[in-house]
């Protein structure tokens, strides 16, 4: 999910566009201490994103359900450790639309979500998620990614293959 993310001390958009904007970001360390990501809370996740609690677990409605993570406590990723052991959940896909994809995986994540002086929310808002995607994240490790940022571009990750993103293609 996208959510706002404007001049802490103002409600100007950082990223107005498909840009960065040059005066709040004029490197990553500038940009993140200039911008903070609005957060979302219970009420926001249901009413704009069809996510509501239920009795032992989560209700996803689509097509607005969002990304959602695991929280063990109130800032930490739950970790789960599954070397030799299984995990199984339930889920009802009977009024999921034909040809949609649900998917539940798992991505190495830090455990606080890489809070930091530059990113002080962590896990608890949402932050620290890479992967795939990453080169399209508005943030990376606490720091903005922008170097370089485009719609698309390609760059070489460290196995030598092609990657498309910011961030000088760093992870």
């Amino acid at each position: 999910q996208w959510r706002w993310l404007h001049n802490k001390d103002a409600y100007n958009n950082c990223l107005p566009g498909e840009y960065w904007d040059p005066i709040l970001c004029p490197d990553p360390q500038t940009c993140s201490q200039n911008c903070a990501q609005e957060g979302v809370d219970e009420e926001g996740y249901v009413e704009n994103y069809k996510a509501s609690p239920v009795q032992g677990g989560i209700k996803l409605e689509f097509p607005s359900a969002p990304r959602v993570y695991m929280l063990d406590g109130e800032d930490k990723y739950k970790m789960f450790r599954l070397k030799n052991k299984e995990f199984t959940f339930d889920v009802d896909l009977s009024s999921l639309p034909c040809g949609m994809n649900a998917a539940l995986y798992f991505i190495e994540m830090d455990e606080y979500g890489d809070r930091s002086g530059l990113n002080p929310g962590g896990a608890k808002y949402g932050t620290g998620y890479c992967d795939a995607q990453c080169p399209h994240m508005r943030f990376i490790r606490g720091e903005a990614n922008l170097l370089d940022w485009k719609g698309t571009h390609w760059a070489i990750n460290p196995d030598g293959e092609n990657i498309t993103g910011g961030h000088e293609g760093r992870y």
